[in-house]
């Protein structure tokens, strides 16, 4: 009988609870991606989440609380400086940024793109402040004809790099990536990241259904301090991703298998708990944000909420003895606000497991104590910058 412990934490990318401490700060007041979405829906209907504590955890239409919930529930306030999906997945892996990543609400500097263009060898085009499908639209007959770069940004520390893939190969295209990753531009106080982040946005199709292929590919800087992959990795366990989790942590501590969708995501998640590698899952499931959080699409973000919780019975049924599983997110990006980038929020906490027992976690200072929470039920020395919770939910 396996009696290894095994621990998986799924972040549901965009999906917060309730607006930060902060949020003012970040012009984000009443941001509620989940609150917000449950009023604009008439009442959400998610009855397996609810089951497990979402309701328990926050205020939300049509998910009153469970009087007996079958896991443990809590919500997490962000600490780190930023929310983007880097600042959030470091900061549940242990490190806090005390500044945010540099953004460019005008577009990047002009000795940035010269830089650029001269060791890519191809010109610029765009430098907008813009969604990714607007930007498409408006440039891609301008690339096709050319052959220059599609580049843009958004409220984010991301430089983004669009391309129809039959005009310039992907390997091009990552290899661009990786240059902008590469340029520096130092400041008053010695930073030098240009972003956090910089993301391959390939496409295809022709003039009027243009589409972005599942090829995306983020390439991010490395964390500044040792993480909770660093540690399990350290401690001769095994660590594995779904989704973009590896790009997040610039390969560091983890490798992942990509994925085109949450659908998929959820495949590939379930194909781990019912495998027999051990160590640590973590898995990001990204249509949220992605398709449906920066498109303010309310009825979207819905309908894939509602299909994660018809796959959680099947999760956690798959479960083994020894195993936790956590769901969380990095971040909130509210689709009922006239924004359409990420909020600053606090983020969902549930557990679940056959030593988990029902129990309010509370409100965590911060989304480390997760990851420290991981550490202390893999007996791995780590806790980062946060504190274990684990008495409170284990029997």
């Amino acid at each position: 009988m396996r009696t290894e412990r095994r621990a998986a934490i799924i972040v549901l990318d965009g999906v917060g609870c309730g607006g930060a401490p902060d949020a003012d700060a970040y012009g984000d007041t009443g941001s509620d991606t989940l609150g917000n979405m449950s009023r604009a829906v008439d009442g959400f209907s998610l009855p397996n989440l609810q089951a497990y504590g979402l309701g328990n955890l926050a205020t939300l239409s049509g998910v009153p609380p469970a009087e007996a919930p079958l896991g443990a529930w809590g919500v997490m306030e962000p600490r780190s400086a930023g929310k983007d999906s880097t600042t959030g997945h470091w900061e549940i892996a242990g490190v806090h940024l005390a500044r945010a990543f540099r953004t460019y609400p005008r577009g990047f500097p002009a000795e940035v793109l010269a830089e650029f263009e001269r060791r890519t060898g191809r010109p610029v085009i765009g430098n907008v402040v813009a969604s990714g499908t607007v930007v498409i639209d408006r440039y891609a007959e301008q690339h096709v004809r050319t052959g220059a770069w599609i580049v843009y940004t958004s409220a984010d520390s991301v430089f983004q790099i669009a391309a129809h893939e039959k005009v310039i190969p992907l390997e091009e295209l990552y290899a661009a990536c990786e240059i902008a990753l590469d340029i520096e531009l130092a400041d008053e106080d010695g930073a030098s990241a240009l972003v956090s982040r910089v993301i391959a946005r390939p496409f295809d199709g022709g003039k009027g259904s243009y589409k972005r292929t599942a090829n995306r590919r983020d390439f991010s800087v490395e964390p500044p301090a040792e993480t909770l992959l660093d540690a399990v990795r350290a401690a001769g366990l095994e660590t594995a991703g779904v989704g973009k989790v590896d790009d997040l942590f610039a390969g560091r501590g983890i490798s992942a298998r990509h994925t085109s969708s949450n659908a998929q995501g959820i495949a590939e998640i379930s194909r781990w708990i019912e495998g027999d590698r051990g160590g640590l899952l973590l898995a990001n499931l990204v249509d949220f944000d992605q398709l449906y959080g920066h498109r303010n699409d309310v009825a979207g973000f819905y309908r894939a909420l509602r299909e994660f919780d018809e796959a959680l019975p099947g999760l956690v049924h798959s479960l083994k003895k020894d195993d936790l599983l956590f769901i969380t997110a990095d971040h909130g990006n509210d689709p009922t606000t006239p924004s359409t980038d990420h909020s600053r929020e606090c983020v969902p906490l549930l557990a679940a497991g056959a030593h988990v027992r029902p129990a309010r976690i509370g409100r965590r200072e911060t989304f480390s104590d997760l990851g420290a929470t991981v550490a202390d039920w893999l007996g791995v020395p780590f806790s980062g910058r946060g504190s274990s919770f684990l008495p409170q939910i284990t029997q």
